[in-house]
């Protein structure tokens, strides 16, 4: 009998599939039985409940070591579902003020394995979240009345005093692109959302341990894993030592309440920021707890714009404390000596317009421009330079000039140890050429640069560091906010030493012009003087067409040796003089003697008193 060659071929590819299958089968068998771990850790998963043990985040200390922001217990409410026999609702929901209907909402939640994916019976949920010790009190007295219901202890952070907040930041839960991007962080777990807390965040969180404890087939606990000895224990952040001085904060803090605008202060020597105020401001406290998302969403919400953190983040025209700056500029391209003298009518008058000035003596050199702020002295040096014909065009000029303001720290971003910082910005030619045409601008054009109006932008921030700069005499420090880390060193960029692009045998002659705003009956930081200190000032008033004019006060002491350079930026404060400068004089005056002497004391009244928001 002949067979069909057709069927004898498919039973043959049909064996062939078969055989190949069953080879694919042995094969992987023999590899997950010999050579892979994948089903004894799915073994010891159900066996085996992992732990993770969150660390103490690191305590931060102020400059004299007095703590500012350190740990305290919290408190989380569990439930477990399968234990809650004859549970007694209505002393559950009056312990923790809530309602029974929120209570049954919750209890939904909790059982709905979309929201909740590691729901079981077995195990303890989560109820409630970051109670305090007051809020949590009641339910613990009650626990013996509530089968099924446990407290678990958590650690979030409390404050000293209600200050510094920008310069803290907050601490907040992480959201998914955290934990994309860190594979330290899951759900539920709390990183730095701004301040130090966000730039410091890998050293002051530490590292999780974890503990593994064995379970039965229903998931519950029967004890510790294996005794132990696969445990790992929680290694706790670092502590930071900030190089804020907290009474100057609290009390610098306390005078521009009612106040919108910025206060910084510098060590010049290392570039330490000693006071770091941005008003409004808020308390920390209120960012932790489990009212911290309402009370979040209030502060975002308020017209104050607390969250704004000015120091950094607000630019305004630098006004007259650029001087300094455009003085030390025309020195170095020898544009002016000290000596060149200038004569001012009450102004600068150019073509048929005239830039206006207060009445002082005139004609005046450099140092008494200074002292007295005078517009013409600088208006009339910045024409020249950008018109000068050694640079050929007045383009070419401009960029000079950008370089030197560049190396102050203008322009760019300084580099500060806290998010978010702005750049502000200097006038540039592209910007000029499309707005005035290639080759169709020159000094006059932009003559508004030479007070520090015009396009020039600065946080106040960089008129701190312009001012500490000066009081190095031609050098700075980035500033910066931790001063030292346990165990570890700072990064060197706020160690090394940046030096500007002019040459220190021009600084004296600034700082004495500076030193005579104070000293001089008709200087115009006179205000700020302190007895038995040697102060050097310079006032500025930022043009605003929003309200009005912004008060500004950059000023340094001792004029030697200098131990503190700071700004006062006070919105809508008018004059420089009238807000900025007494501020910064009792400021200064609190942080050289540690003390405010009686005879002023109606000066702080009046100022602490003001409000200037209304």
């Amino acid at each position: 009998m002949r067979v069909d060659s057709s069927f004898e071929n498919r039973r043959g590819v049909i064996l062939a599939i078969i055989l190949g299958v069953a080879l694919l089968f042995v094969i992987r068998l023999a590899v997950l039985q010999l050579f892979s771990d994948e089903y004894d850790q799915y073994a010891d998963s159900n066996a085996r409940l992992k732990v993770t043990i969150t660390p103490e985040r690191g305590v931060l200390y102020d400059r004299n070591g007095k703590v500012m922001a350190y740990n305290s217990a919290y408190y989380d409410v569990m439930v477990t579902i399968r234990e809650m026999k004859n549970f007694d609702t209505i002393t559950f929901c009056r312990c923790l003020d809530i309602t029974p209907d929120y209570f049954v909402k919750r209890m939904k939640d909790i059982r709905n394995r979309k929201l909740n994916p590691g729901y079981s019976t077995y195990t303890p949920q989560v109820f409630m979240t970051q109670l305090t010790m007051q809020q949590s009190g009641p339910l613990q007295e009650s626990l013996y009345r509530l089968p099924g219901c446990s407290i678990r202890e958590r650690s979030l952070r409390s404050y000293s005093r209600p200050v510094a907040a920008h310069a803290l930041g907050y601490v907040g839960e992480v959201d998914k692109k955290d934990i994309e991007r860190d594979n330290y962080y899951v759900a539920g777990d709390m990183s730095g959302r701004s301040g130090v807390e966000k730039m410091y965040e890998r050293q002051l969180r530490g590292q999780k341990g974890v503990h593994y404890f064995l379970r039965d087939v229903h998931g519950r606990v029967k004890g510790s894993y294996e005794n132990g000895i696969l445990d790992q224990e929680a290694i706790p952040g670092k502590d930071l030592t900030l190089s804020l001085d907290l009474d100057l904060q609290e009390y610098a803090e306390k005078l521009m309440a009612n106040k919108r605008g910025a206060i910084v202060a510098i060590e010049p020597s290392t570039g330490e920021i000693l006071a770091y105020v941005s008003s409004p401001t808020y308390d920390p406290a209120l960012l932790v707890g489990n009212a911290s998302s309402s009370n979040y969403a209030t502060l975002q919400r308020s017209e104050d714009k607390v969250f704004l953190n000015r120091p950094i983040q607000s630019f305004y025209p630098p006004g007259s404390t650029f001087k300094p700056l455009q003085g030390l500029i025309l020195l170095q391209e020898q544009i002016v000596t000290p000596q060149t003298s200038v004569g001012c009518s009450q102004g600068y008058v150019f073509g048929s317009q005239k830039m206006g000035c207060h009445s002082h003596p005139s004609p005046l050199s450099l140092v008494p421009a200074i002292s007295t702020s005078c517009n013409a002295w600088f208006a009339s040096g910045y024409r020249s330079m950008i018109d000068a014909k050694k640079y050929k065009t007045p383009a070419n000029a401009l960029d000079v000039w950008n370089s030197h303001a560049y190396s102050f720290g203008y322009g760019h971003k300084l580099g500060v140890d806290i998010a978010f910082e702005a750049s502000g910005s200097l006038p540039t030619t592209a910007y000029y050429n499309k707005v005035y045409g290639k080759g169709s601008w020159k000094g006059a054009t932009i003559i508004s640069n030479s007070i520090g109006q015009g396009e020039i932008l600065a946080t106040p921030m960089q008129i701190a560091n312009l001012c500490a700069t000066i009081a190095n005499r031609g050098w700075y420090r980035i500033p910066h906010l931790v001063k030292g880390i346990e165990g570890d060193e700072i990064d060197t960029a706020f160690t090394n030493i940046h030096y500007t692009t002019v040459g220190a045998e021009h600084f004296p002659c600034i700082v004495e012009g500076m030193h005579g705003a104070v000293t001089n009956p008709i200087g115009t930081s006179k205000g700020v003087a302190i007895p038995g200190i040697e102060v050097c000032g310079k006032t500025g008033t930022a043009q605003n067409s929003h309200g009005d004019d912004h008060s500004i006060f950059m000023c340094f002491a001792p004029m030697d040796e200098p131990r503190i350079a700071m700004v006062v930026f006070i919105e809508n404060g008018g004059f420089g003089a009238t807000w900025a400068v007494p501020m910064a004089s009792l400021i200064l005056e609190k942080y050289l003697k540690g003390f405010i002497d009686p005879s002023r004391h109606p000066i702080e009244e009046r100022l602490e008193n003001a409000n200037l928001m209304q």
